[in-house]
């Protein structure tokens, strides 16, 4: 057999297993899946969010709230690729997904399980879809795992599941309502909160934007510890944010006055935005929240700080350009990293290993 078609294999091999360990890197895949004309803008935000949520997954954070703002693929990181990801590794798993109306509950349905019946994801795991239960606010797999998606308020009678994933609870206008507020908050103490299977093991993820103190992720941070992952438009201060891959343990930050991901929201676009709309999309998703308890994963890893790897990713895979699967530069370079070490770097090899897989360049 050619060298390069057993190179080209292997490759493929290893971009494989990269999506199946990588959750930043599935989810970018994801993207291109449904969205074939949109290139995919990585940002060290995304992989933030994605280390995150991956955490979720393996049990090491048990209440994660993520605060950033609107148009920074919070939906398709929580919603759409991370049940799809969850389901990839165990398909008897019960997924409750939950927006602010049922129709965008029921998009963001059918988003996912495109996902879970594309042939790419198919060659990845050994879930297969139930031909029996596929509605579109809920489809399961053959080994009776689930993704349900129900609206906030919505009626959850029998209903449990492993990890509850709560996305944006409230629109804009409800946030600023005390009646929207408080039945967002009073349905979440008595109806949501008990629909986890397992108290104990149950994860609850709540990714928004804050639009009031008193919004449904200040009304949580008062009553238990969560992991705070706190992303405004435009820093306030200086940012440095920690989390574990599967290639290591990661460090990204900003300076105070730099946009979130100012490749695709300049600051100059976000003040216009600021100006036209005014205080609403400002107060509270640039403010800290009242109470900061996070459970924070390193402390249970080992005291001390740590820093981020700064050499080449574990993959050794050449693909056909001769290259690894890398990830592309980030904005923000690691605040711990040394001079001239790794900035954060996305997982999708766009010249070879993309094609093979259907991911247009």
């Amino acid at each position: 057999m050619p060298a390069a078609i057993v190179a080209g294999d292997t490759a493929l091999a290893e971009y494989a297993a990269l999506l199946r360990d990588d959750f930043a890197s599935f989810a970018a895949r994801s993207f291109r899946e449904l969205n074939p004309r949109i290139p995919f803008a990585a940002n060290w935000h995304f992989e933030l969010m994605a280390g995150k949520l991956a955490a979720v997954r393996e049990g090491r954070i048990r209440r994660l709230i993520v605060n950033v703002p609107p148009r920074h693929l919070k939906l398709h990181l929580a919603s759409v690729a991370f049940p799809a990801w969850c389901l990839g590794h165990d398909p008897s798993m019960p997924i409750l997904c939950l927006s602010y109306a049922q129709d965008l509950a029921d998009k963001l349905s059918r988003d996912c399980r495109r996902i879970v019946a594309s042939d790419w994801y198919r060659r990845l795991f050994p879930t297969r879809l139930s031909p029996r239960h596929q509605a579109v606010p809920e489809f399961e797999t053959t080994a009776q795992g689930c993704r349900i998606a129900t609206s906030v308020g919505g009626v959850l009678t029998g209903r449990g599941a492993d990890i509850i994933i709560i996305d944006d609870p409230l629109k804009p206008e409800e946030a600023l309502s005390q009646a929207q507020r408080r039945s967002a908050n009073e349905w979440y103490d008595h109806t949501l909160y008990s629909r986890l299977n397992d108290k104990l093991t149950g994860a609850i993820v709540l990714i928004m934007h804050r639009l009031h103190e008193d919004d449904l992720a200040g009304h949580v941070l008062a009553q238990e510890p969560w992991e705070v992952v706190r992303l405004p438009a435009i820093a306030d201060e200086e940012e440095l944010h920690r989390v574990e891959t599967v290639f290591g343990r990661q460090s990204f930050g900003r300076k105070a006055g730099e946009a979130l991901h100012p490749e695709r929201e300049p600051q100059e676009m976000i003040e216009q935005i600021r100006r036209t709309l005014g205080n609403i999309i400002s107060p509270a998703s640039t403010s800290r929240p009242r109470h900061h308890r996070a459970a924070a994963w390193s402390s249970r890893r080992g005291s001390g700080i740590t820093h981020p790897t700064s050499g080449p990713r574990n993959s050794t895979a050449l693909c056909r350009a001769g290259t690894p699967p890398i990830r592309r530069a980030s904005s923000a370079i690691s605040a711990s990293a040394p001079a001239g070490g790794s900035r954060a770097r996305t997982s999708i090899c766009c010249t070879c290993c993309a094609g093979a897989w259907n991911i247009p360049n």
